[in-house]
């Protein structure tokens, strides 16, 4: 039963790459942990084995309609990758425990439906504002492409801490700084988490255990959700989606969270040191016994 309703949402999460770009990623880790029953660190691994091949197959269709841009690609996804593959190497570190990343993760959910929400706030432009954006839009910032890089480093560590992709961050930043149309950063970014996944998976390699078998099913069963949201993308506008789903993802973080704090709080009482009580008239007893008679 949890292994089919687990493929069931793994068919959610490649629907929502697809339409939205990002929050799919955001799901994955806790359907492998807690439906799926996957410890932490190895959840993480499959979740970017997951997220990378269905954000591959789901560069498909964008590239097919042109809404790719490479050379943004390339410029934001080298600095994504590397901080994917440092991140990666950092959580391997025995330090960094399965409840620190957890935490780390609910924070990291709660910031993109904040985002996603704030995003789908805002109203749509009319056609005038759009042409008067158009013609009193500043020229591109000198060093706009530095912020892009820098902002690409924080989110692949994210992403090689916890296994989020980051679609949450780097739509915005690719609309924002790579000064591309919504349509293309969609598209752009689903290329930009698959290298992110590559790159955070070697980080991981080797230090880890992967369920091989659950990985290629719940991947297959995401792909498909993929090419799903990605044809529902021509007909559904993303900003009337964000906002639900924003909403959902603060239910889902907040169950992550407190699921987390008291799987935390009771390692820590298991783990207290038990206070044994002595009876001091034990010692004298067994002195007592321990003395010769005396003869008479």
């Amino acid at each position: 039963m949890l292994y089919a309703l687990g493929h069931l949402f793994a068919i959610a999460i490649g629907v929502s790459l697809g339409l939205l770009g990002s929050g799919g990623s955001v799901l994955a880790l806790p359907v492998l942990v807690y439906v799926m029953g996957i410890p932490t660190k190895s959840a993480i691994g499959m979740t970017l084995i997951v997220v990378g091949l269905v954000s591959l197959v789901g560069v498909i269709p964008h590239w097919q309609r042109g809404n790719l841009n490479g050379r943004t690609a390339i410029v934001f996804g080298s600095a994504t990758m590397l901080g994917a593959y440092l991140g990666a190497r950092l959580a391997t570190q025995p330090w960094i425990t399965a409840t620190f990343q957890m935490a780390l993760f609910g924070v990291a959910m709660l910031l993109a439906a904040g985002l996603m929400i704030h995003r789908a706030a805002k109203s749509e432009p009319s056609p005038e504002a759009m042409q008067h954006e158009v013609f009193s839009q500043p020229p591109v910032c000198k060093y706009c492409w530095l912020w892009l890089m820098t902002e690409g480093i924080g989110v692949g560590s994210l992403t090689g801490l916890v296994g989020v992709g980051g679609g949450f961050a780097i739509v915005p930043a690719l609309v924002l700084l790579g000064k591309i149309p919504m349509k293309q950063a969609i598209g752009t970014s689903l290329l930009i988490i698959a290298g992110n996944s590559i790159a955070g998976l070697l980080g991981y390699w080797g230090h880890i255990d992967l369920n091989w078998h659950l990985t290629v099913s719940f991947t297959f069963a995401a792909g498909l959700g993929t090419v799903l949201g990605s044809y529902l993308g021509q007909f559904v506008s993303p900003r009337q989606l964000q906002k639900g789903f924003g909403y959902f993802l603060i239910a889902i973080a907040t169950f992550v969270l407190v699921k987390n704090y008291a799987s935390y709080r009771s390692s820590q009482m298991s783990s207290a040191p038990t206070t044994t009580i002595i009876n001091p008239m034990t010692r004298f007893s067994r002195t007592d016994s321990a003395e010769p008679q005396n003869q008479l």
